[in-house]
């Protein structure tokens, strides 16, 4: 039976030899597994072989479900065949907001998606995983609010109650308050579950953590609150001027050092390069794929808010198509210098970070070139929409 993208499915051959390395199985003893002598010339079949063969990539979200607009540049080359094309099987997961990397790092899966915070505690816990491709180059996260609340700057939040669904989120929001002048330890947070944006409506807590894309949920689906909705607004991440950095994708470190294995990761990112060329040309044909891939997400989100909230992410996802280097993925240096500085001075991390301890830009311009950007666009521009999506409208003052 051929397998999904969107599900559970088995393991890859190289998915079972690194489950073997886990285990500590010798090197000599994968040897013995189909690999061919060093030196040794491939035969005419085998190098049709690796032409042809599809690698798997197990790719994990950093939510509990992948019923979502976020990963549209994932699902459109997935659904549109652009991952045949490329030779990759690729598999979403749900996961938590660890970016589940110590099971990236054990073979478990291949490639996690965590937050900066998450993502550098691991690092710095000795969890041998290095981010590749910077999905946001800016800040994603934003404060949500009472609709009635006093507070019109970051800096009003000294002394507040912060709402968050567990206190795993404080790594996120301490480098942001820090960045304002504020000392963390001046807020008190409180744990809500997946209830905390209601406490924030109800007025539980003074403000709590959201993000883009979500806001347009909150703003746009009473399914949420009830017909007791008390109404919500933002302090948004990029309006104040936050310049910290966001989620990226993060790989097992060791795989860097395999040249086959660089070259399935290019191909899925070279992929995901389509998916956002797509969307720039016919943003709501991508959400309309995406939402169609969803029965769950449509029983609670409407066409309308479904565009609304992939359009905030991809505003941000494009950003660095937008400013130098003009490519998609790349992690800007001097950003994320600053965010290592940020959290060592918290005491989030009890070594001082370096770039090379966590980050990589190699395998970004690679990506970019062989992404097939026409064909993504040719497909975008004579996509026909339903009458659901033909009826939505774009958000203002997003730039793709």
């Amino acid at each position: 039976m051929e397998e999904t993208p969107f599900g559970e499915g088995g393991l890859s051959r190289r998915g079972l030899l690194k489950r073997g390395v886990v285990a500590g199985v010798g090197v000599s003893v994968l040897a013995g597994l189909g690999v061919e002598a060093a030196g040794a010339r491939p035969s005419a079949k085998a190098q049709r072989a690796r032409r042809t063969a599809v690698d798997t990539v197990r790719w994990v979200s950093p939510r509990g479900s992948i019923e979502v607009m976020d990963d549209y540049n994932l699902v459109i080359p997935s659904v549109l065949g652009y991952y045949k094309t490329l030779n990759i099987n690729l598999k979403l997961f749900p996961g938590d907001a660890s970016g589940n990397l110590p099971q990236v790092a054990a073979g478990q899966m291949d490639m996690g998606y965590a937050s900066p915070g998450a993502f550098t505690a691991s690092v710095d816990a000795g969890v041998p995983v290095t981010s590749i491709w910077e999905m946001f180059p800016g800040q994603v996260f934003d404060f949500v609010l009472p609709a009635d609340s006093k507070i019109t700057n970051p800096r009003q939040l000294k002394g507040k109650t912060i709402a968050v669904h567990n206190i795993g989120w404080k790594p996120i929001v301490d480098p942001m308050l820090a960045e304002v002048g504020i000392n963390p330890k001046t807020v008190k947070y409180r744990e809500f579950g997946g209830q905390w944006n209601q406490a924030v409506a109800l007025k539980l807590a003074d403000a709590g953590l959201s993000w883009e894309g979500l806001r347009a949920q909150l703003l746009g689906t009473s399914t949420f609150f009830g017909s007791g909705n008390a109404g919500l607004k933002f302090l948004i991440g990029q309006e104040w001027g936050s310049k910290g950095p966001s989620n990226s994708y993060q790989v097992r470190s060791s795989d860097l050092q395999d040249p086959k294995l660089v070259d399935a990761y290019t191909r899925l990112l070279a992929g995901s390069v389509m998916g956002f060329e797509f969307c720039r040309v016919n943003p709501r044909a991508a959400a309309q794929i995406t939402y169609e891939q969803y029965p769950g997400m449509q029983k609670v989100v409407t066409p309308q808010v479904a565009v609304d909230s992939m359009l905030q992410l991809a505003s941000i996802y494009h950003a660095s198509r937008r400013q130098p280097p003009h490519l998609y993925g790349y992690h800007y240096p001097v950003a994320w210098t600053k965010y290592l500085n940020t959290i060592a001075k918290l005491g989030q991390t009890k070594a001082q970070l370096k770039l090379a301890d966590v980050l990589t830009n190699d395998v970004v311009a690679p990506a970019n070139a062989k992404a097939d950007k026409a064909r993504a666009r040719r497909d975008a521009a004579k996509f026909k929409l339903s009458a659901a999506f033909k009826a939505t409208t774009l958000p203002k003052g997003l730039q793709l």
